[in-house]
This record gives C-alpha cells, sequence and structure tokens, in this order.
C-alpha cells in the first residue's frame, strides 16, 4: 500500500445537501493505493515502486488545490468521496503498466474518521 496527502475543495449537489457539505468547502483527502495478488513478480516484488509514486504524483497533481465539481470526470456526478475512489481506482487500472498485482483497491480518506473505498480487478 502506497499513500498521498493533499488538500482539494468539492461541494455535495445531491440530495439537497445543507451547508457546510452543500457550500465549497477544503478536505485534506489521504490517498491509500493497496495492490493484491496470489504471487510476486520475478524479483519478489508485487508492484514496481517507482512507477507507483510516478502514478500517485499524476494524481496529486491532477487533484491538488482544485474543486472537484468543475473537473470533467465529476460532470453530471456528485463529488463524493465514493465516486472521487472509483474514479482515481480506474485511472490506477488503466495506467498501470505493471501487470503483477490482480487486484487494486483505492482508498479516499476524507478526514480522520470517513472514508470510502473502490476495488477493481486488473
Amino acid at each position: 500500500m502506497v499513500k498521498r496527502e493533499f488538500i482539494s475543495q468539492h461541494y455535495l449537489t445531491v440530495p439537497d445537501p445543507k451547508p457546510p457539505e452543500g457550500d465549497v468547502h477544503s478536505h485534506r483527502f489521504t490517498v491509500e493505493v493497496e495492490f493484491a495478488a496470489d504471487s510476486l513478480a520475478e524479483y519478489g516484488y508485487l508492484v514496481n515502486i517507482n512507477e507507483v509514486e510516478s502514478l500517485l504524483d499524476d494524481i496529486e497533481a491532477r487533484y491538488r488545490d482544485t474543486l472537484l465539481n468543475d473537473l470533467p470526470e465529476f460532470e453530471g456526478r456528485n463529488p463524493s468521496v465514493e465516486h472521487f475512489a472509483r474514479i482515481v481506482c480506474e485511472r490506477f487500472c488503466e495506467d498501470l503498466a505493471d501487470d503483477s498485482p490482480d487486484e487494486v483497491t483505492v482508498r479516499i480518506w476524507e478526514d480522520d474518521l470517513a472514508w470510502a473505498s473502490y476495488r477493481a480487478a486488473i
């Protein structure tokens, strides 16, 4: 598992949220990316950590200090932490060149108490 923290903003759009959730507000999101497989790659690793770090750099650059509601991937969607986890997980599955893991799970914390995760097979 590898993780990264950054601050982003959003406001929830459904179902008629009251402040503060319906107003623009910030979260210090913590993104955790976990990999699983039944076996390890040739050198005893599950993933190339340099590749994972590079992909996390891209994720952080995309979402750090942005209003999630304004991004095309959230168009027509409530920018919930659940949707955020799915979007980041799908991106990891698409961009990860290393084919060793069988599964990727992305867990995104929006504070110390609340998180959502999304799991996908590669």
